[in-house]
């Protein structure tokens, strides 16, 4: 174990009938980041929180700086300098930024809590990650991005020995994401270990020294050095070749379905929007973080009231949709982009949360058709080849991406004439992306209009017909053909108003 930080022999964790890891090693050494790479239900994430004290192995055995260890609780993880940055943000809404980088570890003057400590310990975290966060703001005030930035400045506080990140840049931007970067490149330089999952392999290939692939709990291989590239790490992860990742078949457009005339958004009520989108059309929303593509998408669907404009569905007015189910009764369905918070009502079974998207319509005298639910959800269930032991089973127990599947069977359900996705693929595996993408392009042919944002360039290339450059609230520019390129994306991203690529 000579320059190892932590290592894991023989893990073995099993719940009710599944076997989560089955006899899993993984070291990783001093100053060395190491990706965990690995589909939806691998085994990734419930080996991360052994390794940081949230549970328990059942067999196996942990070692830190040559010491065996056995951590009780997160806590003491903490205090032995393993510290866990989860995907779901563990931050206190009701608390200001310090006070939840702080909370548990609050340093004293006296009796009492050292509250310029914390600002100042604060301050100096989120500096190294170059935010400009007020310590003293609240974290309800904070935007998904901004959270998950304060998640890993308290990691930075802390001054972990071993900081495990999983999919830390899923809800950041691309200068956010590369803020993240040089945090990692700079944690590794001064001696700190990472652990890292990320389903973004182009980060991966940025970041890790070595991948380390899990698959159906158990280890399926590792990469070093040039041997970590796209196609190896797909290959390893889902035991065969992908073929052709994105879908995106030759599109005839047909007629115009949607017409944005006007839109503002609350969040940038100085800028209209003006755009259209052609039955069998898949158009990407592209920019940065704060950019307003989250603004446009609730403004047409009625989750946040815009502040002027109209849309138009086929020639007829929809006017300004002042709730979601003015969106829909139009023909407008959105697949939001938090999936736990937003989409999908965890405690409720498969069958449940797809037929939400049609229960007034397959309700009788006010009470559901159980036998219209039932055979909903088992068509929905085919159709997107939705991984479930049955439609009885609770969505919280699914995979992410099959988590996602459920909260776009439910919306497709409803027969949109318009398909608006945010973050459709945030934090699920390749697999899932790839037949998310399939289902994207299916939809198309079917004379579905999609519109969708996306913070991964990639799929906004790879997936679109043509590409919206979201700048300030309003729309910058669009890419069509040859000149849908990452350059030209960015270029309009970054250009000040009027500015053509």
């Amino acid at each position: 174990m000579t320059g190892a930080r932590l290592v894991a022999q023989g893990i073995a964790k099993r719940f009710p009938g599944v076997v989560a890891l089955d006899g899993v090693g993984l070291e990783v050494g001093v100053g060395e980041v190491v990706a965990v790479l690995g589909e939806n239900g691998a085994g990734k994430s419930t080996l991360m929180k052994i390794l940081a004290g949230v549970q328990p192995a059942d067999e196996g055995s942990l070692f830190l700086d040559g010491r065996e260890i056995r951590f009780t609780s997160v806590r003491d993880a903490e205090r032995q300098g393993v510290v866990l940055i989860h995907q779901e943000l563990n931050l206190c809404d009701n608390l200001s930024v310090g006070a939840s980088m702080y909370l548990g570890r609050e340093p004293r003057r006296g009796f009492l809590v050292d509250e310029a400590a914390i600002e100042d310990g604060a301050r100096r975290a989120l500096a190294r990650l170059g935010v400009a966060i007020d310590p003293g703001r609240s974290i309800e005030s904070l935007s998904l991005a901004q959270r998950q930035l304060v998640e890993i400045a308290r990691a930075i506080a802390i001054e972990a020995r071993v900081v495990i990140m999983d999919e830390p840049t899923s809800s950041l931007g691309e200068d956010d994401a590369e803020r993240l970067f040089r945090v990692v490149d700079e944690l590794r330089r001064d001696g700190v270990s990472v652990l890292y999952i990320s389903h973004r392999l182009g980060e991966i290939t940025r970041l890790a020294d070595r991948v380390v692939v899990l698959r159906d709990g158990r280890f399926a291989g590792e990469l070093t050095g040039a041997g970590i590239e796209r196609d190896a790490m797909i290959r390893l992860m889902v035991g065969r070749d992908l073929g052709q990742f994105f879908h995106r078949s030759p599109h005839e457009p047909g007629e115009v379905v949607l017409e944005v005339v006007g839109l503002r958004t609350r969040e940038h009520p100085g800028a209209s929007v003006d755009l259209t989108l052609r039955a069998g059309e898949v158009v990407g929303l592209a920019g940065l973080v704060g950019a307003g593509r989250t603004a446009i998408l609730h403004a047409i669907a009625g989750v946040d009231a815009g502040s002027g404009g109209e849309v138009r569905i086929r020639g007829r007015s929809a006017g300004l949709p002042a709730h979601p189910a003015d969106a829909i009764a139009a023909g407008i369905a959105l697949v939001p982009e938090d999936r736990k918070a937003h989409g999908a009502l965890l405690d409720l079974d498969v069958r449940q949360n797809i037929g939400l998207g049609r229960l007034a319509a397959d309700s009788r005298r006010g009470f559901v058709d159980r036998e219209r639910e039932a055979e909903l959800a088992s068509a929905k269930i085919e159709e997107l080849r939705i991984r479930t032991p049955d439609d009885r089973q609770q969505v919280r127990y699914l995979s992410g991406g099959n988590q996602q599947k459920v909260v776009l069977a439910r919306w497709l359900a409803t027969e949109p004439a318009v398909l608006l996705l945010d973050e459709p693929t945030r934090g699920i595996d390749v697999g899932a992306k790839e037949e998310i993408y399939g289902l994207l392009d299916d939809l198309a042919k079917r004379g579905v209009a999609v519109l969708f944002a996306s913070s991964e360039l990639d799929e906004v290339l790879g997936l679109s017909d043509r590409v919206l450059v979201v700048r300030d609230g309003h729309v910058q520019g669009e890419l069509s053909g040859a000149a849908r390129t990452e350059e030209a994306v960015m270029r309009l991203a970054t250009a000040e108003r009027g500015v053509s690529p």
